[in-house]
C-alpha cells in the first residue's frame, strides 16, 4: 500500500476493508480473482481506487520510488498546469523515452520545444491531413478483407488486426514507407516497435530499473538495446533514401527546365518529405538526427493510441446495440450502401460516429495518465505544492467526474452533441492533453479512427463477447485490454464483399 497525506498535512485514515470492495474498482466484489493484480495492473488500480475513494478532494499526493507525485483528477486542479505555459516539462518517467525518441516534440522542454513545436505544426495543417486520407482508405480495406474471414465464424480478437492496420498507417504517412505490417506481423521492425513499447512501461514502473549502468546489467536493458538498433538502423535507412531521392528530384527538376514539375506534384508526400525541407525562423533545416527524433516520435504516438481508441469503440458499439443502429443509420444516409472510399466530406457528416468515438474516448481514453514535474512552486486548489515533484494528470478518473458527467460509467454519445457540451468546463475531458502540449496529432487520429470505423460499420454488425471485469485493463503507455477485444461479425443487409 502506498501511504498517503493530505497536502495541508491533515492525516487521511485510510480505511482498507471498504476501499478494496469499492463496486465501481472490482466488479463482483466478493469474488476471488488473483488475475486483479497482474502486475500490468497493479499501478492503475490503485490510482482509480484512490481517485474514487478521494473524489471529493481536488488532489492526492504518494510516493513513486524517490519520486513525489501529486495526482489531480479534478478539472480545476488540471487546468493549473496544463494551461500554463510554464508548466509544460515532462515527467522524470519520460526521460525513459528518449533513448528511443531522443528529445522531439513530445519528450523536450524549453526554446528547444517552443522552436520544434513552431516549426511542425504546419506539416499538419488540414490540407495536408486531407493527402493522407488516401493511404488510410487503402489500408482500412486492407483491413476490412482481412475481417471478412470472421464473420458468421467464432469469437475472435480484434485487437491486433487494428494496430497492425494502424501501423501500416502511420508508417506510410510518417515516412511513407509500406511495411506491410497487416501481411507481416512478424518483421524485425514491427515486432521491435511492440517490444520497445512493453520494455519502457516496464521500466518506468520498475525503480530499480531507473539507473542506466543497473538496467545494462538485466536482460530488459540488453533487449531494449538490441530493438533500440532495430528501430533506428530502420529510421535512417528511410530518411538517408528520402534525403536521396528529393535531391534526385531538385536536380531531374532543374536539368529538365521544370518539365517533370507536373508529376513530381502528383507523388503523395509523407510526413517526412515535410520534414526535410522545413525550416525555423533563421532559415535553418533540421539535422538527420532531429528528423529522426520527430518521425520516431510520431510512429510511437501515431499507432497504439488510434488503435486502442478504435478497439474500445466496437467493444462499447458491441455492447450498445441501440447505438450501434443509429451509427449504421448515420453511415446509410452518408453512403448509401455504396462500397466507395471515404473523403473529407463524408468525415465531416458523420456527426454521431464523433460523438461516439468522443465517448469511448471519455470511457477510455488512450493515454489514461500524463505526467509534468514542476520547475517552480505551484498553488493548486489552495495547496502549495513545491518544485520538482511530479504531477500526475489522472485522465481515466477525471473523465468520470460524476458532477461534470452523470452516471459515468454508461456510454452515452449524446453527451456530446453540441447542446450537450455548452458550457462544459473545458478542461474536464482532455483525452489529447490540453493547452499549449496538447497533442499535435489529433486532427490526424480523429480523421483516422473515423474513417476506419466507417469502413469497418459499413459492412459488419459487431458484437462483444467479453463482459467488463474479462477485459483486464492495464494503464500502460496506452489503456488496454490485457485479454484484447473479443467480438463476433455478422454482415450487414445489403453490404457488399469483395
Amino acid at each position: 500500500m502506498f501511504g498517503y497525506q493530505v497536502l495541508n498535512g491533515t492525516n487521511i485514515q485510510i480505511i482498507i476493508h471498504a476501499i478494496h470492495r469499492n463496486p465501481k474498482i472490482f466488479c463482483d466484489v466478493e469474488e476471488f480473482r488473483p488475475e486483479r493484480f497482474f502486475p500490468a495492473n497493479r499501478f492503475f488500480n490503485q490510482l482509480k481506487i484512490y481517485s474514487e475513494e478521494f473524489r471529493k478532494w481536488s488532489l492526492f499526493n504518494l510516493w513513486l520510488g524517490p519520486l513525489p507525485v501529486v495526482v489531480l483528477y479534478h478539472p480545476d486542479s488540471v487546468e493549473v498546469i496544463l494551461n500554463s505555459s510554464k508548466h509544460i516539462e515532462k515527467s522524470y518517467l519520460y526521460d525513459f523515452l528518449h533513448p528511443w525518441l531522443g528529445t522531439g516534440l513530445l519528450t523536450s522542454t524549453g526554446d528547444k520545444w517552443r522552436s520544434r513545436r513552431k516549426m511542425i505544426t504546419p506539416t499538419f495543417h488540414f490540407a495536408i491531413l486531407n493527402d493522407f486520407l488516401e493511404v488510410m482508405n487503402e489500408q482500412g480495406s486492407i483491413l476490412v478483407k482481412k475481417l471478412e474471414k470472421h464473420v458468421d465464424k467464432e469469437p475472435f480478437d480484434v485487437f491486433l488486426d487494428i494496430t497492425l492496420c494502424a501501423l501500416d498507417i502511420i508508417c506510410e504517412t510518417a515516412m511513407g514507407k509500406n511495411v506491410g505490417a497487416q501481411k507481416n506481423k512478424n518483421s524485425d521492425y514491427v515486432s521491435a516497435i511492440y517490444r520497445m513499447s512493453d520494455l519502457i512501461q516496464q521500466r518506468q514502473k520498475s525503480p530499480w530499473l531507473w539507473p542506466d549502468l543497473l538496467y545494462m546489467l538485466f536482460k530488459e536493458g540488453r533487449e531494449h538495446k538490441r530493438n533500440l538498433k532495430i528501430l533506428h538502423n530502420f529510421t535512417d535507412r528511410v530518411i538517408a533514401e528520402k534525403a536521396a531521392e528529393l535531391e534526385n528530384t531538385k536536380q531531374k527538376k532543374h536539368d529538365n527546365d521544370g518539365n517533370c514539375e507536373e508529376s513530381v506534384s502528383k507523388k503523395r508526400k509523407a510526413f517526412l518529405d515535410m520534414l526535410l525541407s522545413t525550416t525555423d525562423d533563421e532559415g535553418n533545416k533540421l539535422s538527420y538526427r532531429d528528423i529522426r527524433e520527430e518521425v520516431d516520435t510520431f510512429m510511437f504516438e501515431g499507432h497504439d493510441t488510434t488503435a486502442a481508441a478504435m478497439n474500445w469503440v466496437l467493444y462499447l458499439l458491441g455492447h450498445n446495440p441501440e447505438v450501434q443502429k443509429k451509427v449504421h443509420k448515420e453511415l446509410d444516409e452518408v453512403f448509401d450502401n455504396t462500397e466507395r472510399p471515404v473523403t473529407t466530406d463524408d468525415l465531416k457528416q458523420l456527426r454521431y460516429l464523433e460523438c461516439v468515438v468522443k465517448e469511448a474516448l471519455r470511457l477510455f481514453p488512450s493515454v489514461p495518465m500524463f505526467g509534468r514535474t514542476l520547475r517552480e512552486d505551484c498553488c493548486i486548489s489552495g495547496y502549495q505544492i513545491p518544485k520538482g515533484t511530479t504531477v500526475l494528470v489522472l485522465t481515466y478518473a477525471l473523465h468520470r467526474d460524476p458532477e461534470i458527467f452523470p452516471d459515468p460509467e454508461e456510454f452515452r454519445p449524446e453527451r456530446f452533441f453540441s447542446e450537450n457540451s455548452k458550457g462544459r468546463h473545458p478542461y474536464a475531458y482532455v483525452p489529447f492533453s490540453a493547452g499549449p502540449r496538447n497533442c499535435i496529432g489529433q486532427r490526424f487520429a480523429q480523421m483516422e479512427e473515423k474513417t476506419l470505423l466507417a469502413l469497418i460499420l459499413r459492412r459488419f454488425w459487431v458484437e462483444s463477447c467479453q463482459k467488463p471485469e474479462e477485459l483486464r485493463m492495464a494503464g500502460e503507455l496506452i489503456l488496454r485490454p490485457n485479454n484484447g477485444i473479443w467480438i463476433k461479425l455478422k454482415r450487414r443487409p445489403n453490404a457488399g464483399s469483395e
